[in-house]
């Protein structure tokens, strides 16, 4: 592999691992904090893109329509939170799967019906339109800088917010001992209401920064929910900083694996046989590398403090 094409892929996976980051923080709060199992989490990142491409066909700006998707997405979370997912939390988890699985289906079915089944896109903003030199030969999109740079300064937001605020400490009180929490007279609703708000809020972000670079269309918010709940066990249920270590390692796992497994089956078998194979093993190494880790790590890379 050149040195060209090994930087490229880098930079892939740091992007998709901070993507994956915005997506599985949310999913690790509500399932540390609420042990609550919510499938329809990648349906709100799917929201997320569908909001930023009908706010950007009503104003044509690209930054008001981000500004008004992050707020139409936390108003979303808050209404599914308070309609639906509150009368979820006592049921046992096999409900909460059955019902938000449900949701999956309505919304996606409903994408379809407000948008059309078709493949939709949005361009970035034309001061990112451009790309930068980093080598010779190499030249890198400035929007997917700026992805990189968003999704590391909502996670240095998001850890300070948890680590040094007190409503972060209650949310970290909350995914280790809830009883206590409740029992010193904190509103445990309330709580859950911030927790599940800034969750869906941040699904709905990824979406929002995903839209310009990934297609839009119903259910695409399917596949990347395997994923982050991959990225939130590897972590360590609870854990900010065990999501975002995870999110970076499975991203730029599962990019350079794509590469690096084809080009060393090429090296015993021909390349016809390994360009069949090599794809299709490589979808497998993020789920091979959470097996090994939970064989020596069971409770996660960086577990909340208290956690079982």
């Amino acid at each position: 592999m050149s040195f060209t094409l090994l930087l490229i892929q880098c930079l892939n996976g740091l992007q998709y691992g901070t993507l994956l980051f915005l997506i599985a923080a949310g999913l690790t709060l509500v399932f540390g904090v609420m042990g609550f199992i919510n499938l329809a989490h990648g349906v709100q990142y799917m929201v997320g893109a569908y909001l930023v491409f009908a706010f950007h066909q009503l104003t044509g700006s690209f930054l008001v329509s981000v500004v008004l998707s992050m707020v139409a997405a936390l108003l979303f979370g808050l209404l599914l939170e308070h309609f639906v997912f509150r009368r979820l939390y006592g049921r046992d988890h096999l409900t909460q799967v059955l019902a938000t699985f449900g949701i999956i289906i309505f919304l996606n079915e409903l994408a379809k019906v407000i948008f059309g089944p078709a493949t939709l896109s949005i361009q970035p903003p034309e001061f990112l339109a451009g790309s930068i030199q980093l080598t010779e030969q190499l030249r890198y999109p400035v929007y997917r800088f700026v992805t990189i740079l968003a999704g590391l300064v909502v996670a240095a937001l998001l850890y300070v917010t948890v680590t040094r605020t007190r409503v972060g400490m209650l949310i970290r009180a909350g995914a280790t001992t809830p009883e206590m929490v409740s029992a010193l007279g904190v509103d445990v609703q309330k709580l859950f209401m911030i927790v599940f708000g800034v969750g869906a809020m941040l699904a709905g972000f990824a979406g929002v920064i995903a839209a310009p670079i990934f297609a839009i269309e119903p259910g695409m918010g399917d596949n990347i929910l395997i994923i982050a709940f991959v990225v939130t066990i590897i972590g360590g249920i609870g854990s900010i900083r065990g999501a975002f270590l995870a999110a970076l390692l499975v991203g730029l796992f599962d990019t350079l694996g794509r590469t690096l497994l084809t080009e060393g089956l090429e090296l015993v078998f021909p390349p016809s046989f390994s360009t069949q194979v090599g794809p299709a093993l490589a979808s497998m190494l993020i789920y091979i590398l959470m097996a090994v880790i939970l064989v020596v790590r069971p409770q996660g890379l960086l577990p909340a403090k208290g956690a079982a």
